[in-house]
């Protein structure tokens, strides 16, 4: 992968990661190159950082960033698709992965990325939920009458959005807009392949007790072959809402049915202590609420793989 157009800034050496050079730092995840302009490779570096309502917070969620690249890797594994992962080629019997982000980096191609973040959603709940009580469409796709909040949709939709640059929201746009990005061919394959991962994702958590109910993917093309690749993190905890299915058969409220496996435990704490005015900075987490969400990362590692990271 590459960092999208508008999300670069100048690169700065970390001397943390010997051979790699530092060209991006998001809220949660850094991307390095080799310092050897011929590899053709970049190294994704999950980190531990934490962030809510676009306001990065401290402090981190120890073992985050080792849990959620443990998830993506074990996604990769179980998917029947093209993806951005290179093998961590070894170099005098010491691997390319420097020692110092070992377990939460990634060694990928470099992908044309493509400026649109493929998102699709198997149940009603969120900012959805909150569309089709006003209008009863979801992204501007109409749906049946007398859904509630977290009931399974009729079958997935695909709601795109187009990747704005750093500092600025994702605008939420329609299949049309999508093809005046990427053109007819690419906009239907990015819509079936996201449609078509959800659905194996689906099938594969549903076996384990456990709803995908959205997520998001992204995709770039190889520079060598023009394959269209899954890119970046997939299906982690980050990039997806995951449910306990017993919990949302039975549950009698939205919040027994829809407990996630997220940093949603951060999200409600923060909404009943802070309120953004622009000015005033976000309040330290206290620890409780660090030790939770983090039992609740690894919970679902767990229940996905069989194991924890």
């Amino acid at each position: 992968m590459t960092a999208t157009p508008g999300h670069t800034p100048a690169p700065t050496t970390d001397e943390g990661l010997p051979g790699f050079t530092r060209v991006y730092s998001g809220k949660v995840r850094d991307l390095y190159e080799p310092v050897d302009p011929a590899d053709a490779t970049m190294l994704v570096v999950a980190s531990d950082r934490v962030s809510a309502f676009d306001h990065a917070l401290e402090p981190g969620i120890p073992g985050k960033g080792e849990l959620l690249t443990t998830l993506s890797l074990w996604w990769f594994d179980q998917l029947r698709v093209p993806n951005h992962l290179v093998p961590d080629h070894r170099v005098d019997g010491s691997s390319r992965i420097p020692a110092s982000v070992s377990g939460r980096a990634m060694l990928v191609k470099k992908l044309d990325m493509f400026p649109i973040e493929c998102v699709v959603r198997g149940y009603l709940t969120g900012s959805g939920w909150k569309e089709y009580q006003a209008t009863q469409t979801v992204c501007g796709l109409p749906l049946p009458a007398g859904l509630e909040n977290g009931d399974r949709l009729p079958e997935p939709i695909y709601t795109p959005a187009y990747k704005a640059p750093m500092g600025e929201h994702d605008e939420n746009i329609d299949f049309e807009q999508t093809v005046e990005l990427v053109g007819p061919i690419v906009a239907a394959e990015l819509r079936d392949l996201s449609l078509e991962i959800f659905a194996q994702a689906s099938h594969v958590a549903e076996g384990r007790g456990v709803i995908l109910a959205d997520t998001k993917f992204e995709f770039g093309a190889d520079r060598e072959t023009g394959v269209t690749t899954l890119a970046d993190e997939v299906l982690t905890s980050d990039s997806s809402r995951y449910w306990d299915a017993e919990a949302w058969s039975t549950g009698t409220t939205p919040t027994e049915r829809m407990a996630s496996f997220d940093k949603q435990i951060v999200r409600d704490w923060l909404a009943a202590n802070w309120e953004d005015d622009g000015v005033t900075p976000p309040p330290t987490l206290p620890s409780e609420i660090v030790e939770r969400t983090a039992l609740r990362y690894r919970e679902l590692l767990e229940r996905l793989t069989g194991d924890a990271a």
